[in-house]
């Protein structure tokens, strides 16, 4: 099975703001993550990439998160979306100049 790409979508979110959400369907796990999917979720405020999710080969499912790099347990597709969200909801709370 080749590659096939599930969805590639910019969001705005403010003026200023806005995520980006790219998701891949593979026929063999990246190496370091256990499923079939390869994925880069991002939150970029006035240029800058301030929070990103992703399974970067070899490294396998992590996140950025002010400048740190922490891993991250994949469970679903839609468990990814919410909780890619759910901190991006928790930065603008934080950075309410976003």
């Amino acid at each position: 099975m080749k590659a096939r790409e599930l969805f590639n979508r910019r969001v705005p979110v403010t003026e200023q703001a806005f995520a980006e959400l790219v998701l891949w369907e593979v026929s063999e796990p990246v190496p370091g993550s256990a499923h079939c999917y390869k994925y880069r979720l991002a939150f970029v405020v006035a240029g800058a990439c301030v929070l990103r999710y992703d399974n970067e080969a070899g490294k396998g499912d992590h996140k950025h998160v002010r400048g740190k790099q922490l891993k991250y347990r994949f469970a679903s597709v839609d468990k990814l979306v919410a909780d890619f969200f759910e901190d991006m909801r928790r930065w603008r709370n934080e950075n309410s100049n976003d």
